[in-house]
């Protein structure tokens, strides 16, 4: 068995059926696997306290300093991040202001956002009071909708980069461009960007104003941990809003352990060579392909590219020519299995994905025999 015994008798000794995943770092399944490396800095930083605020602020200070960006703060996971954007655009560091929150009567507390961005997380800008604010339709915006719709009462602009996202949106640029004509901040969820490396940086040399990122996805640091990058003056206002302060983002601490597991993963993070990571997984995309090619009814694929597949991806297409389970019964049956199996259920009901982010050879070799006999067998 590819999983670890004695690791996965921790779960099933409460009743938890561990699991293979092969659909890439999904929170729902437990984002990735943490980083053998910082087991031994999590566990030293577990038996040393410290003061909370000092900690936070000089871990913000080493992100900033990695990335080189004007600021940085550690986040409870993207979503406490996305509360803290919008608490610093409505209320920034006013604690009269803060401690309302989120009852905004009285102040700026209109995010504008794209109709086609709108998706389940957008929720959390409104938990801390936010007004959504809609511009364009599903298939067109223009950038008068934009200006349009700024007003006295807007605190912000939100914008959406994530995996299969309307391409049909305004470019980031332009956004930013016409938000801060208006001296209105641009805030982004980039939560699921990483890798490429390059989008820690892309977002705020466009000249956005907060840009966020999962800690516990492709850099492998502790799942309940995110990355919040900026302009020094938001990142100030999202922390005083933040734990361990008596504000909105109180109940959504980081623990130490979290905080200075985050940085070491970082740190090996960006030290990587990114190309050779994508040869591997480019490889062991091929060792599927190979597997499932010449399989009557099946279009299978590779898919790598700037906007939905950051990773190398297997693409497994159900044909019209297909006779065997469909696409849903496929993904049940894998789940059915012990250990269960998640494969990536993507958009088009006709497809299913492997991704390989979160797998090891032995796992792979794991996923593709099970797979095998669902498909062939």
């Amino acid at each position: 068995m590819a999983i670890n015994k004695e690791a996965a008798e921790v779960y099933e000794s409460l009743g938890v059926r561990p699991a293979i995943t092969a659909s890439g770092a999904t929170t729902m399944y437990g984002g990735s696997k943490l980083r053998p490396e910082i087991y031994d800095v999590m566990n030293k930083a577990s038996s040393v306290m410290v003061n909370i605020d000092e900690l936070n602020i000089e871990a913000g200070k080493a992100i900033a300093n990695m990335i080189g960006a004007e600021a940085a703060m550690i986040t409870s996971g993207s979503g406490g991040g996305l509360i803290l954007q919008a608490a610093a655009c409505i209320a920034g560091s006013d604690p009269a202001k803060m401690a309302k929150l989120p009852d905004t009567t009285g102040m700026k507390n209109e995010i504008i956002i794209h109709k086609s961005h709108r998706f389940a997380y957008d929720q959390l800008y409104r938990a801390a009071g936010a007004q959504l604010v809609d511009i364009g339709d599903a298939l067109r915006v223009h950038p008068w909708m934009l200006e349009n719709a700024i007003n006295e009462n807007t605190a912000a602009v939100a914008y959406l980069h994530c995996n299969f996202v309307s391409r049909r949106a305004l470019p980031l640029e332009t956004v930013i461009e016409i938000a801060h004509s208006h001296n209105v901040p641009v805030i982004v969820d980039a939560a699921s960007t990483l890798p490429p490396r390059s989008n820690l940086t892309k977002h705020i040399e466009q000249g956005a104003d907060l840009v966020q990122f999962s800690g516990g996805k492709g850099v492998r640091g502790p799942q309940g941990t995110g990355i919040l990058l900026g302009k020094k003056e938001l990142v100030e206002a999202a922390y005083a809003n933040a734990s361990p302060h008596q504000f909105i983002g109180r109940g959504m601490k980081v623990a130490k352990e979290e905080i200075v597991g985050l940085v070491e993963a970082l740190r090996i993070f960006l030290s990587e060579d990114e190309n050779e990571q994508m040869r591997k997984y480019q490889k062991m995309c091929e060792k599927v392909l190979d597997a499932f090619v010449e399989v009557p009814g099946l279009k299978v694929d590779i898919r790598h590219d700037e906007f939905d597949y950051l990773v190398p991806t297997v693409v497994i297409t159900f044909t019209k020519e297909w006779t065997g389970l469909n696409r849903d019964q496929v993904l049940q049956s894998m789940e059915d299995e012990n250990p269960r199996i998640f494969l990536w259920q993507l958009g088009n009901p006709d497809e299913v994905g492997i991704e390989p982010l979160n797998l090891d050879e032995e796992e792979l070799d794991v996923v593709i025999s099970k797979l095998r006999e669902k498909l062939i067998n």
